[in-house]
């Protein structure tokens, strides 16, 4: 709360000492409000830009992997959240740089395509499908699926998976078992 403050009142004093200078001036010149200082863009905005992989001290090391967990753990789609948070904390510690670049490419895939494409409700795309973490954690949601899910309650493999049950009709022309 402080910092927004803060950054309000900067606004404010930058708007009100450069008022006159607004109007006189083309916007090319205008004193930019978005500036990384102000936090308004570089911290609330999300970029294409990599992460940076830095293992040349214990420290940035540290701060990569933590970051790189709470990437995989906090995506805001639950399924995606247990799976790959779970398979990138078994696995982060033993990755070495390259293996990271590619973790790094699989989390910033889109939720709901990442999910179809680990279940295997839609083929993933060659350049996905070429990535070495995204085939170990495909295998293991797999692998999962066939060891704990009977055939009946799944789709086939290529369509999407659909509700088992129907609010409305109370269980009339629905599926016996499962999510067909």
């Amino acid at each position: 709360m402080a910092s927004l403050r803060r950054a309000l009142i900067s606004a404010h004093r930058i708007l009100k000492s450069n008022q006159t200078h607004f109007l006189s001036s083309p916007p090319s010149q205008w004193p930019t409000l978005f500036r990384p200082q102000y936090c308004w863009v570089s911290r609330f905005s999300t970029t294409t830009q990599s992460v940076d992989v830095d293992f040349s001290s214990e420290e940035s090391k540290r701060r990569l992997f933590n970051m790189l967990l709470y990437r995989s753990k906090q995506r805001g789609f639950l399924e995606l959240d247990l799976v790959l948070g779970k398979w990138v904390e078994e696995h982060i510690y033993s990755m070495d740089e390259n293996g990271i670049k590619d973790l790094v490419h699989v989390l910033d895939l889109e939720n709901p395509d990442l999910w179809r494409w680990l279940t295997g409700q839609e083929p993933a795309p060659e350049p996905v499908n070429r990535n070495p973490v995204f085939i170990a954690v495909h295998e293991k949601v797999m692998s999962n699926l066939e060891n704990h899910a009977s055939p009946e309650t799944r789709a086939v493999a290529g369509k999407p998976w659909v509700r088992g049950w129907d609010d409305f009709k109370k269980g009339k022309d629905s599926p016996i078992t499962g999510n067909q």
